[in-house]
């Protein structure tokens, strides 16, 4: 439901999240695929993963197809005018992105969660929106925000002519925008409630108590904050820098200061991260045995 340039991107994203979301579970299924030290069950059992894969499946990509046939031109950021210059196989890898990079996206977290590196799951999905957030807001040409704010080629073209209010007015009364409104609500708004009520059912399993620093309902504000506001700020910020300095120093100077912001031990970031609550060990490591009876106090 997004145009097919950030698709991939918000697929991997989400990917990524529902893993992150998922940590505390997708240890606690990897002890009982392996049972007494032998594999009992496929990976591909994973219910999670199953989950994730039908989201993107039934949710995603279905949106993103319909779109794509309503408005061609809005939907590949006005690159095709209409259905003619809309190749069947670049539809056909709009569908498919959506599975593949949520795919993706889940198995990379879900690696660095197993091992007990989740705070580098949890840069895949910060990794992945702020592409996301990137390519919508800048572009590939600095007109990115423009492109998805315009119904139409001919608003598209027409924006300087018709200023940003007005603009902004034309598009919100698109018909394009009452479906991303409609289809909006269903797919973010699952979204949503899967990542919240992974987050919530982990919390509820042996060892969360001594994880979880802050009252859940912080842990989630926190949680949102730095998934989706987080990349956000830094797609707004690299535009800037972008605009200012050009692509190389633009790009190399919001580097050094992501690094800053994200790679340090103490970092901000790092600190936030620390109080969700998301395991931190390698899911061999069994949890505390009392852990479990205590596991609902915060909140």
């Amino acid at each position: 439901m997004i145009p097919v340039q950030a698709a991939p991107l918000w697929a991997y994203a989400i990917g990524a999240t529902f893993a992150v979301a998922a940590g505390r579970q997708l240890q606690w299924w990897e002890r009982s695929v392996r049972g007494e030290g032998v594999r009992t069950r496929s990976r591909a059992a994973d219910p999670y993963l199953a989950l994730t894969l039908l989201y993107a499946a039934l949710l995603l990509a279905p949106t993103g197809m319909y779109l794509l046939w309503q408005n061609p031109s809005w939907a590949t950021m006005h690159v095709a005018r209409d259905h003619d210059g809309v190749w069947a196989g670049f539809a056909l890898f709009h569908a498919g992105s959506a599975v593949v990079g949520a795919l993706l996206g889940f198995l990379a977290a879900r690696l660095f969660v197993l091992v007990g590196a989740g705070y580098w799951g949890y840069l895949q999905a910060v990794a992945g929106y702020f592409l996301l957030f990137f390519t919508l807001v800048h572009g590939w040409d600095g007109s990115g925000y423009r492109r998805v704010l315009s119904a139409d080629p001919r608003a598209f073209a027409g924006w300087s002519a018709d200023g940003v209010v007005n603009s902004c007015l034309a598009f919100a009364t698109s018909g394009t925008f009452l479906a991303l409104l409609v289809f909006g609500t269903a797919v973010v708004g699952t979204m949503l409630l899967a990542e919240i009520g992974w987050l919530v059912e982990g919390w509820r399993l042996p060892g969360a108590a001594a994880d979880l620093k802050v009252p859940r309902v912080v842990a989630v504000a926190i949680a949102g904050a730095g998934v989706y506001v987080l990349p956000f700020a830094g797609a707004l910020g690299a535009s800037a820098l972008v605009r200012l300095l050009g692509w190389w120093a633009g790009l190399g100077l919001f580097a050094v200061a992501a690094g800053v912001v994200l790679l340090p031990a103490r970092s901000p970031v790092r600190v936030l991260y620390g109080l969700v609550g998301v395991p931190d060990v390698h899911w061999r490591v069994e949890p505390e045995a009392g852990a479990g009876a205590t596991a609902s106090r915060p909140g």
